[in-house]
């Protein structure tokens, strides 16, 4: 049966954006054709640096004939209820059947050649593709992710004819911007376009490309006797850089071994999409990387290596200079750069947040095994490398760095782990803290996150989660169970929300209603309020605390002095009263 191939060709696509348009092509693709009545044999997407591309088997050339069955208004239905039926169904009351009260439409539908709505499908998946972002170039009005350049097109080995903003359907696309003879090429069906582009030097499928590069990676580690340090996400993000992936060695200046192994690998995956080497059988990082060049030099790639070598070690040459001055400065000065750090406009600064962390984590200590005094300097240590100029270059190594300074300073080392591993665990590859220091400070920390962001309502939703919380909520559970910790938090929660409350004076818990006579309380009801609230805080873990959370002393006496008025609508009465709605969740007091 007929095949389709098409392709869409475009100048370069993001390498974060490509799997996901693989995706999306063949999701719309498989709508409209089911929309058809067609059911493909077989549907496959591809996505490169500069196409998308589609290829379905087992297409007919045109669709067969249909008879749709239409449900319309019961009989004796309002009149507008039948005028609009028949125009939906372009027929006549006498044409319509009766059945079973309810009147039927059947309608003909003479089926139309496949080339006709294969055109009208390009056409709205072109229009409607939903790019994270898109542009418009020239004068067309067309959105996409790069400016498109041609669309091929063919069915059974004929072109599909249609045009979209001048853009016209054909049977001819491009190879490789550089290698070979760079000029267009025809292909008819699946099987010559595969062909015609490995002879123009691309490489069609994404599965193809991460394996040549990774073989290709590996034969040159082998020749020097080195290993190839693997990294998935790299090589997926590289894979969709290259059209003709060529894995190139290159060397690097022994002496920046010297930097934690970490801060080169940043350096060389984050700017410049290197992969790192060590040497067979050994740990660390070897003077060389690897780059993934899109030609294939004449020289074996030796140009390309002296010039990415050049670059990466001005980059390594920054990183040297910042763990220089880093180390001259220490973890103190890095402290009170914090209070110029704003967490959360609402949440106060990165200093307030280390005392918040610091408090719950010395409270965590006792439960978990770990030496408080540790716990709690750990915990107050933990944020200060976000000051540090290496973390200001790659925020990614925040923490890292944290304990790698910790270790250079002579810290104990207990407080350098945990220091390092209280942002663990990052997700669910990611390993927990096991040792009882790194336990409680990786917990103080993930559940002041939970605690400030609640009480600031900033809560996630179904499709978004901006400040990570059920990665905070995961981690604290894997933290839990895999270290097989038995411990109650409820009255830990308490007054760690009391602790935030107090710092901003937030409202935040919520549950029974609440409710005041909106026309204005009286100053019997205000004072049975007072009473309620008073008996309330009492009877809580927070006890005699809670009125300062409010400001609430302060409130009530204002209000007897007759400085407040007794008027709803004052503004200071507002904003109280709607805080004991949110934060006072078990007084119900109805007027």
């Amino acid at each position: 049966m007929p095949q389709l191939l098409l392709e869409l060709f475009s100048e370069e696509i993001p390498a974060r954006m490509q799997a996901q348009a693989a995706k999306d092509l063949e999701r719309m693709a498989r709508e409209h054709l089911a929309a058809a009545g067609f059911l493909p044999e077989a549907l496959k997407t591809f996505a490169g640096p500069r196409r998308l591309t589609l290829v379905a088997e087992g297409l007919p050339l045109a669709q067969a004939d249909r008879k749709e069955e239409l449900k319309g208004p019961r009989v004796g239905a309002p009149p507008q209820a039948m005028e609009g039926f028949l125009r939906k169904a372009g027929l006549t009351q006498e044409q319509l059947v009766e059945r079973d009260g309810v009147y039927m439409a059947f309608i003909e539908k003479k089926g139309r050649p496949t080339a006709e709505i294969i055109a009208e499908m390009v056409e709205a998946i072109v229009r409607g593709f939903p790019w994270p972002k898109s542009m418009i170039w020239g004068t067309k009005k067309l959105r996409w992710v790069r400016p498109l350049k041609r669309i091929l097109c063919v069915l059974d080995r004929e072109v599909v004819p249609f045009a979209i903003e001048g853009i016209e359907s054909g049977d001819v696309t491009e190879g490789h911007r550089f290698m070979g003879e760079a000029k267009p090429f025809v292909a008819k069906d699946f099987d010559e376009y595969v062909a015609g582009l490995e002879k123009h030097f691309v490489v069609l499928d994404v599965e193809e490309r991460k394996q040549r590069i990774l073989e290709g990676c590996k034969t040159l580690c082998f020749a020097r006797h080195l290993e190839l340090v693997e990294d998935q996400g790299l090589l997926d993000e590289v894979a969709g850089l290259a059209e003709w992936p060529t894995p190139v060695l290159g060397d690097m200046d022994p002496a920046f071994l010297s930097l934690p192994p970490e801060v080169i690998r940043t350096s060389m995956r984050t700017h410049q999409k290197y992969f790192a080497v060590r040497k067979a059988g050994e740990e660390g990082l070897a003077p060389h990387f690897i780059t993934i060049a899109n030609i294939q030099a004449a020289d074996g790639g030796a140009v390309i290596a002296a010039g990415n070598a050049k670059v990466l070690s001005s980059r390594l040459s920054d990183a040297r200079f910042f763990w220089d001055e880093d180390v001259k400065v220490g973890f103190e000065p890095w402290l009170k750069k914090l209070d110029g750090v704003t967490f959360h406009a609402k949440l106060g600064t990165m200093a307030q947040r280390v005392e918040r962390i610091v408090a719950l984590a010395g409270e965590i200590a006792p439960l978990v095994g770990a030496d408080v005094e540790k716990t709690r300097e750990a915990a107050r240590l933990a944020k200060a490398d976000l000051a540090s100029q290496m973390v200001g270059e790659f925020p990614e190594l925040q923490g890292i760095m944290g304990g790698y300074y910790a270790r250079t300073f002579g810290l104990d080392a207990e407080i350098a782990a945990a220091v390092e591993g209280h942002y663990k665990p990052q997700g669910p590859s990611d390993a927990v803290p096991t040792a009882p220091v790194s336990v409680a400070v990786a917990l103080a920390d993930k559940l002041d996150t939970l605690v400030g962001f609640f009480a600031i309502d900033e809560k996630p939703t179904g499709s978004k989660d901006p400040y990570a919380l059920r990665r905070a909520a995961l981690g604290v559970i894997r933290i839990i169970l895999e270290n097989g910790l038995r411990v109650t938090f409820q009255a830990l929660l308490s007054s760690h929300s009391l602790r935030v409350a107090q710092n901003f004076d937030l409202t935040f818990v919520s549950g029974r209603s609440y409710e005041l006579d909106m026309a204005g309380p009286s100053a019997d009801q205000f004072e049975k309020l007072f009473d309620e609230v008073e008996a309330f805080s009492r009877s809580t873990p927070w006890g005699g605390h809670i009125e300062a959370a409010l400001s609430f002393s302060k409130f009530k006496k204002a209000y007897l002095a007759g400085e407040i008025t007794k008027n709803y609508s004052d503004v200071r009465v507002h904003e109280f009263v709607d805080g004991l709605k949110r934060f006072y969740s078990d007084i119900s007091y109805i007027a």
